[in-house]
């Protein structure tokens, strides 16, 4: 069986890693100053950055379209028996759940949506992983057998230098932003229950 590994964006893979394992990317959108680029296609990670700094608003994101994923699965259907797709954890983003509903769609090709709970490179070593193996000629039931040992020790610890671009967002609650600026600490956080929340 031929599989396809698919993630998206906001795994942050290198282009030579794209490259060298054949794992195809969802770009989210990221919206900023009434201006739509596809994340880490329109505009790389650097750039944004820049940006972010000279504007007032907070740029939003938005998951890959039910239509642009529908194009990258009928494409890779030409040429592959199945798709393991990789995603940002379900509790921070609908892209995980709106693949899933793709999934049901497809009558070409076996779509398997796999939720990292985690986001970053931790979720972008899922990808990596289920490309060497299937690479290497593994099955789905295998990788996913990988993924679940995988799981019981990849963790995802990070610290930010703005705590109030995590509560904008809706991703960290406003007790513990208002908590690290009191102390002018800065909160290690981490994934639990698919939430991101203070570690320590």
């Amino acid at each position: 069986m031929k599989i396809a590994v698919v993630t998206d964006s906001t795994a942050y893979l290198t282009k030579e890693q794209y490259e060298q394992y054949s794992i195809y990317k969802l770009p989210l959108s990221v919206i900023m100053t009434n201006e739509v680029y596809l994340e880490e296609v329109d505009i790389r990670s650097t750039d944004f950055f820049e940006k972010v700094r000279g504007i007032e608003a907070l740029p939003t994101s938005s998951q890959p379209t039910t239509g642009q994923i529908l194009s990258l699965f009928n494409e890779l259907a030409k040429d592959y028996d199945a798709i393991i797709s990789v995603h940002l954890s379900s509790g921070i983003s609908g892209t995980y759940q709106n693949v899933v509903s793709v999934a049901g769609m497809m009558e070409n090709i076996a779509v398997y949506p796999y939720d990292s709970e985690l986001s970053c490179a931790a979720q972008g070593y899922y990808a990596l992983e289920a490309a060497r193996m299937a690479q290497a000629g593994a099955s789905v039931e295998e990788i996913f057998q990988t993924f679940s040992e995988m799981r019981q020790t990849l963790k995802a610890y990070f610290l930010v230098d703005d705590l109030n671009h995590l509560v904008r967002g809706g991703r960290l609650s406003n007790g513990s932003a208002i908590i690290g600026s009191l102390l002018k600490i800065k909160p290690l956080l981490h994934f639990e229950n698919k939430k991101i929340v203070v570690f320590e």
